[in-house]
């Protein structure tokens, strides 16, 4: 029922469309942008339940307040404390590793205002448990999302973050101004 709900919303009333063509293995991290507005959530969201895609998140501690932070940690939301200096990196990377199956969507930006520092936990969390890394794009102009492309770490993280903000050059966020590589 909730995967008819969220086709319906997402093709038919919101209307939608994809663009994927790289494969889903039973690993891997999904680097997403551009982030612009709290409007991706909901996309991501209606996305993951049309396709069937169970993925956890990261999201600010700031939105797991009582009740909110149920329903976050429910759809798979994983607080992040940003002022504090943790391994998430490799906690993560060693979660991914002790499990069967490891889905995580990050969103590189860190925010959803203009930020050209993307952050580099998602490739280092990739790298450090073997992942290959899915690049989806949200186009609210053309009202696609695409995933055409997946970059396996190599270890020359600049390189690699220059070609996963190239990829992103011609998608248009909800707020575009809103987006910086």
């Amino acid at each position: 029922m909730w995967k008819s709900f969220c086709r319906w919303m997402l093709y038919k009333k919101m209307r939608w469309k994809t663009d994927i063509t790289e494969a889903h293995p039973e690993k891997y991290i999904i680097c997403i942008a551009p982030h612009t507005s709290n409007w991706d959530f909901i996309i991501g969201q209606l996305y993951a339940g049309a396709e069937s895609i169970s993925c956890n998140f990261l999201m600010k501690k700031e939105w797991f307040f009582w009740p909110m932070g149920i329903m976050m940690r429910k759809l798979g939301g994983i607080p992040v404390w940003r002022s504090k200096h943790t391994s998430m990196t490799d906690n993560l990377a060693q979660t991914a590793r002790d499990m069967k199956t490891f889905h995580l969507a990050v969103t590189p930006e860190g925010t959803r205002s203009a930020n050209p520092e993307w952050k580099k936990g998602f490739y280092f969390i990739a790298q450090k448990a073997n992942l290959p890394i899915l690049l989806y794009g949200i186009d609210f102009e053309k009202k696609i999302i695409v995933c055409r492309k997946t970059i396996i770490p190599n270890g020359d993280v600049e390189k690699q973050m220059a070609e996963v903000k190239d990829y992103y050059k011609d998608f248009k966020g909800k707020n575009p101004d809103n987006f910086a590589l």
